[in-house]
């Protein structure tokens, strides 16, 4: 069976590859349902991550998932040496897909330095690099966090950027504001910067979904792992909202979709010269409460909660409008919030057994 998944490797690589392209936090939630994508439309793929919030055996499932095992290197992203290597290693990689961060909201308040040091340092030393080695594209990880509290709704990519609510929102407008500054000077750079919305979901094959080390810090992970009865009670974060339930509303994207987004993203990004920004997201807001009941609706599950007091960096409302997407790189969201919830729940009973 090796032998044969061997072969199958081969005659995918031979018949369908197109460029090599690095994606560093290719372990992450999102990082390795894109490098599925990518595989499945033809890209070879390097993997650079330090699992700080994931787990080598993401590569072995990937490889389940895609039958192509990508190359993969444990390495931080702030060694600047290191990355040095791996474009050396790894000649003619045409463009890099970025998610390598720390991303949660909460904890960016409490450890503001580290949140600095990993998200701005990690994008400059692959800047640096890019030129040196001719790699000719970057797809930036950005977030609707840019936005702040949006004046108007939908928010548009034309929507004015906000004072940053959080250590973590305000390194994504620094990098932002980095990559402009470092395409503008002239560098051989073309850069597409995704500012995507709250992904949620996982792999319909459920070998894949967010399964973060420790105490979760995003909302679906701490639902389920509620659900299944590790965690005694869901925390909301604030009721005082004004929104029509007081919680905090959001646009909630499929990872898959999201991923394939990505895909479109860097088929541009290799060709658009410049720097182009889309917002990726599905047009609809939905509160907290309405994820819970949503879930329990979809599932057939009880998630118990309790209301505390509004988290530091958080917002009331943040929906996209993904026209420009649409219109410039030909993807739309496509999954319903139903599915969303089932694709979790799969993933996380998954988990379990």
């Amino acid at each position: 069976h090796l032998c044969d998944r061997r072969q199958r490797q081969m005659c995918i690589r031979d018949r369908y590859m197109k460029e090599r392209i690095l994606v560093t936090g290719g372990t992450g939630y999102i990082g390795s349902h894109t490098v599925v994508e990518l595989q499945n439309s033809g890209y070879e793929v390097i993997i650079i991550d330090n699992l700080s919030n994931s787990s080598a055996d993401v590569v072995d499932n990937i490889e389940k998932v895609s039958g192509i095992r990508p190359a993969f290197e444990k390495l931080d992203c702030l060694d600047f040496a290191g990355l040095d290597a791996v474009f050396a290693k790894y000649k003619g990689i045409k463009a890099i897909i970025h998610f390598a961060a720390s991303k949660a909201v909460g904890e960016s308040v409490e450890k503001p330095l580290l949140y600095y040091r990993n998200n701005l340092v990690s994008l400059i030393n692959l800047l640096e690099l890019m030129p040196k080695h001719g790699v000719e594209g970057i797809v930036f990880s950005s977030s609707c966090t840019v936005y702040g509290q949006p004046d108007e709704l939908p928010v548009t990519e034309k929507a004015p950027i906000k004072k940053a609510e959080s250590p973590y929102g305000n390194t994504k407008q620094i990098n932002e504001e980095i990559i402009r500054d470092t395409v503008a000077s002239g560098a051989p750079i073309n850069a597409i910067m995704l500012r995507y919305f709250n992904p949620i979901g996982a792999h319909p094959t459920a070998l894949l979904g967010e399964l973060p080390n420790g105490v979760p810090q995003n909302l679906i992970p701490y639902l389920t792992q509620t659900a299944i009865g590790i965690r005694e009670k869901l925390s909301v974060f604030g009721d005082d909202y004004d929104t029509p339930d007081g919680t905090g509303v959001r646009d909630y994207i499929h990872v898959v979709d999201l991923a394939k987004g990505h895909v479109n993203a860097i088929q541009k990004a290799v060709s658009a010269e410049g720097v182009n920004i889309y917002n990726l997201g599905t047009g609809n807001g939905y509160s907290v409460l309405d994820i819970v009941k949503a879930f329990e609706a979809a599932n057939g599950v009880k998630i118990p909660y309790t209301i505390k007091p509004r988290r530091a960096g958080d917002i009331a409302t943040c929906y996209a409008d993904p026209k420009k997407a649409k219109e410039e790189l030909g993807w739309e969201a496509q999954y319903d919030l139903k599915r969303m919830c089932e694709d979790s729940w799969r993933y996380a009973q998954m988990c379990e057994k």
